[in-house]
């Protein structure tokens, strides 16, 4: 039987990711991340295509996923604002 994360299992990973450096916009992973593709060919893609590591990585865990989950975590209102605060801290801090 193949492991399946749940939603709440996955959130640190979200946070996580946006916080790496040049990740404020989903790096890899921004077409599933940001704008909800949520298809398994579109999360293989990105990882097929990713330039590092840790989105491989990630982009693995939320194959795992079912579409829907993805969608929820998507949908979720505490990760955009988690996602906004930490963007607002990039940009502030490279000012």
């Amino acid at each position: 039987m193949t492991y399946k994360p749940t939603v709440p299992e996955v959130i640190p990973w979200v946070l996580a990711h946006y916080a790496q450096p040049g990740a404020s916009a989903g790096c890899c992973l921004h077409v599933v991340l940001d704008d909800a593709n949520v298809r398994d060919e579109t999360v293989q893609w990105c990882i097929d295509n990713a330039r590092h590591a840790w989105c491989a990585d990630f982009g693995r865990v939320l194959l795992a996923m079912s579409k829907t989950q993805r969608l929820k975590l998507y949908q979720m209102p505490k990760i955009g604002a988690a996602v906004l605060a930490l963007r607002r801290e990039i940009v502030i801090t490279h000012d």
